[in-house]
């Protein structure tokens, strides 16, 4: 099994205010990087192309208030995956979030994607800062 954890971002919102936000993929447009292209969504399920790697879609099959959104692969993906955002309540007005990827990669898949996605994943951490 291969894991993929972004780094934990300090975040001034509410837990409950970013899980809001998290839980409608038609907000995360806002928080891709200008190489994803082609990008549709509903509230619970999204497809988007990073350009020079593949088309990806997600869908999301679980929500804990509050504290985690579980997204799954959906439809046409090079890979199965899981993608858990996790939000951890630190004080009125604050909170940590952090992404954390779960995938049965081989080898090979693995060494080709994994600093790629660790770089998106992190990226993405840091612009939930951005989220109002």
């Amino acid at each position: 099994m291969t894991r993929i954890e972004s780094e934990k971002v300090e975040l001034t919102n509410t837990a409950e205010r970013i899980f809001s936000y998290l839980s409608d993929f038609n907000n995360f447009e806002k928080l891709m990087p200008p190489q994803v292209t082609n990008w549709t969504s509903t509230n619970e399920e999204c497809s988007f192309t990073i350009n020079g790697m593949a088309t990806i879609g997600m869908k999301i099959i679980e929500k804990a208030s509050f504290t985690k959104i579980t997204i799954s692969s959906n439809g046409k993906v090079p890979f199965e995956f899981k993608l858990f955002v996790l939000i951890t309540p630190t004080g009125e007005n604050s909170c940590i979030g952090q992404l954390t990827f779960e995938s049965d990669l081989n080898m090979m898949m693995k060494m080709m994607v994994e600093k790629p996605l660790t770089n998106f994943f992190n990226m993405l951490a840091q612009k939930m800062k951005d989220i109002k």
